[in-house]
C-alpha cells in the first residue's frame, strides 16, 4: 500500500458532520459483501453497500462458480453419495491444514446443508449431476465434483463423497452466483452506493463507527451506527504487499477482477486489528488436469513429487513452492488422445519424441532421468499399482511412444478468459491470508480481543484455510462467512 495513500484510522473527533448514516455498511460488493448486507438487512438493520466499482461482481464474478459444501446435501444424495458433517470436517482440515482454523471449519461443515439451502432459496441453481474427472472447471453444466476427496491421502483420512457444488452455468459460474445475489439485494431495501472507495476507518475511543470514502473526486463520510463490514477481497493485485507477505507469487498472474489491492486489510491494521497466514496463496497451475491423471508430473530432473489425481491446487501449491514452477506434464499419444477436445483448453505439447532419451535432450533434463522415472511407473502401473504416490489405478497404465512433454511455465488460459492470464508464468495466484476473525466475523487485535464495531469476511480475512486449498472454499467460506458477519454487525 503506497505510503502516499493514508489508511490511518479517523477520530471522530475530527468529523464535522457525517455524509451518511446506517446501522450496518458493508465494504465490497462481491459474494461476502452481499451476503452481509443480505442477512443484516434481513435482521432488521438499516445497510448501504459500498463499491469502489460501477457495479457488484468483484473477483467472484470471475471465479469458476465452485462452492464446497457437504454433510449430505440434495445434490450429493441424488448424486447417490452418502456424506455427513464429520467426513467434510475431517477432509477440509486435511486439505487446508496445516493449522487450518478448526472453529471455523467445523461450524462451516455443521451448517453446510442449511446454507445450501439458503443459497437454493436466493435463487443460486444448482444441477443434480456428477462430473467425475479431474478437471479446473467441468466443461458442461453438471453441479458436482470432486475436489480431491477420493485421492491418496485423503481418502485415507476420511470417507469420500463429492462435495464442490458448481452453479449451473454455460462456463465459469461466478457470474451466475454474482447475477442471482445482486438480483436478491436490488430487491431488498439495501442502498448501494457504486464508485465509492472506502480509504480510512473512523473511531471513537477504539470503537469502528465508521467509514472515509472517496466518491469521484469528492469525500464522503460514513456513520455506522452498529458496525462496518470489510470485505473488500484479498491483496494479490498489491505487488508491494506481495512482496512484504508472500514473495513467492511475485510475478504471477494473479485471479481477480484486479482490485484486489489489500486496502481494506491494510484499513483495518492501521486500527488495531491483527493478521494469519499472510504468505498463504492458491496457486492455479497452467496444466490441464485430463492431461496430468492420464500422464504424469515432473520436475526439472525428470522426478515426480505428487499424484497427479489429487485436487490441481494441490499439485500447483507444490510445483510453486517446491520446485519454482519447474516442471513438466509427461505424457504420451494415447493420454493426449483420451482428452476430449473441449477439456484440452487448447493445449498442446511443447516437445514430441519417439524415445525418452530424445525428449530428455529436448527438454534439457539430465541423461537418463526421464528413462528411470518412467520405467519405474511403468513396471507398478502394468499391475495397477502406484507405490512411490498412490495414484488412483482407474488411471495408471504404462506409458508408450511416442512421448509428449508440455512446459508448464508456458501457460495457458481458459477459453472463458479469452488471451488472458498467458504470461504470468505458469499459474495464477489470488492470498488466502488475511484478518483474524471469529466465526462470526468480528474483527480480533493483537491482544485477541475484538475490535468493536468492526467485522470481515471473504478474502479479505483468513477464514477456513491455512497454506491448503481446495476450490469453492472462496465462495462457500465468504458467503457462509459473509452471512455470519451481516448478523453480527447488526445487532
Amino acid at each position: 500500500m503506497s505510503a502516499r495513500v493514508p489508511v490511518t484510522a479517523i477520530d471522530i473527533a475530527e468529523i464535522d458532520s457525517f455524509d451518511h448514516e446506517t446501522d450496518v455498511l458493508v465494504l465490497g460488493y462481491g459474494c461476502a459483501g452481499a451476503s452481509a448486507a443480505l442477512e443484516a438487512v434481513e435482521s432488521g438493520a438499516d445497510v448501504i453497500l459500498l463499491e469502489r466499482q460501477s457495479g457488484g461482481g468483484g473477483s467472484s464474478a470471475l471465479s469458476g462458480g465452485e462452492m464446497y459444501l457437504g454433510g449430505g446435501t440434495p445434490i450429493q444424495e441424488a448424486c447417490g453419495f452418502d456424506d455427513t458433517a464429520e467426513e467434510m470436517e475431517k477432509f477440509l482440515l486435511a486439505a487446508l491444514g496445516p493449522d487450518a482454523d478448526r472453529e471455523k471449519v467445523g461450524l462451516y461443515s455443521r451448517e453446510s446443508v442449511a446454507h445450501y439451502q439458503w443459497l437454493v432459496d436466493h435463487g443460486v441453481p444448482f444441477k443434480p449431476s456428477l462430473w467425475d474427472s479431474p478437471t479446473w472447471v467441468p466443461p458442461t453444466d453438471d453441479g458436482l465434483m470432486w475436489m480431491g476427496e477420493n485421492a491418496y491421502p485423503f481418502y485415507e483420512i476420511a470417507k469420500p463423497a463429492p462435495r464442490g457444488h458448481r452453479v449451473t452455468s454455460d462456463g465459469f459460474g461466478g457470474k451466475i452466483l454474482m447475477a442471482v445475489l445482486s438480483e436478491a439485494v436490488e430487491k431488498s431495501a439495501i442502498a448501494v452506493h457504486s464508485d465509492t472507495t472506502a480509504l480510512r476507518l473512523i473511531t471513537d475511543n477504539g470503537r469502528v463507527v465508521g467509514v472515509l470514502a472517496r466518491h469521484f473526486n469528492e469525500t464522503v463520510t460514513y456513520r455506522a451506527r452498529r458496525g462496518v463490514v470489510i470485505t473488500t477481497g484479498g491483496f494479490a493485485d498489491n505487488k508491494e504487499m506481495l512482496a512484504q507477505h508472500a514473495p513467492q507469487l511475485v510475478g504471477l498472474s494473479v485471479n481477480s477482477d484486479g482490485g484486489d489491492d489489500g486496502r481494506g486489510i491494510v484499513m483495518a491494521q492501521a486500527a488495531g486489528a491483527a493478521v494469519k497466514h499472510m504468505s498463504a496463496g492458491q496457486v492455479g497451475i497452467s496444466l490441464v488436469p485430463g492431461m496430468m491423471v492420464r500422464g504424469m508430473i515432473v520436475n526439472n530432473v525428470g522426478q515426480r513429487f505428487i499424484n497427479e489425481d489429487v485436487y490441481p491446487g494441490l499439485v500447483g501449491q507444490a510445483a510453486l513452492f517446491k520446485h519454482n514452477l519447474k516442471v513438466w506434464v509427461i505424457l504420451d499419444e494415447q493420454a493426449y488422445e483420451e482428452v476430449p477436445v473441449d477439456e484440452r483448453w487448447g493445449v498442446q505439447p511443447h516437445f514430441v519424441a519417439e524415445t525418452l532419451e530424445e525428449l530428455e535432450r529436448e527438454i534439457g533434463m539430465p541423461e537418463g532421468a526421464l528413462q528411470n522415472t518412467v520405467g519405474e511407473y511403468n513396471r507398478f502401473a502394468a499391475d495397477g499399482e502406484d507405490p512411490y504416490f498412490h495414484k488412483s489405478e482407474r488411471w495408471l497404465r504404462p506409458l508408450r511412444s511416442p512421448f509428449a512433454a508440455i512446459d508448464v511455465q508456458r501457460g495457458m488460459s481458459p477459453p472463458e478468459l479469452g488471451d488472458n492470464g498467458t504470461d504470468g508464468g505458469g499459474a495464477a495466484v489470488f492470498t488466502i491470508g488475511g484478518l483474524h476473525t471469529t466465526v462470526d466475523g468480528h474483527v480480533l487485535d493483537l491482544g485477541g480481543d475484538a475490535i468493536p464495531g468492526l467485522f470481515a469476511a471473504g478474502r479479505a480475512t483468513s477464514g477456513l484455510h491455512s497454506w491448503g486449498y481446495v476450490s469453492g472454499t472462496s465462495l462457500g467460506d465468504g458467503t457462509f462467512f459473509g452471512r455470519r458477519a451481516g448478523i453480527a454487525a447488526s445487532r
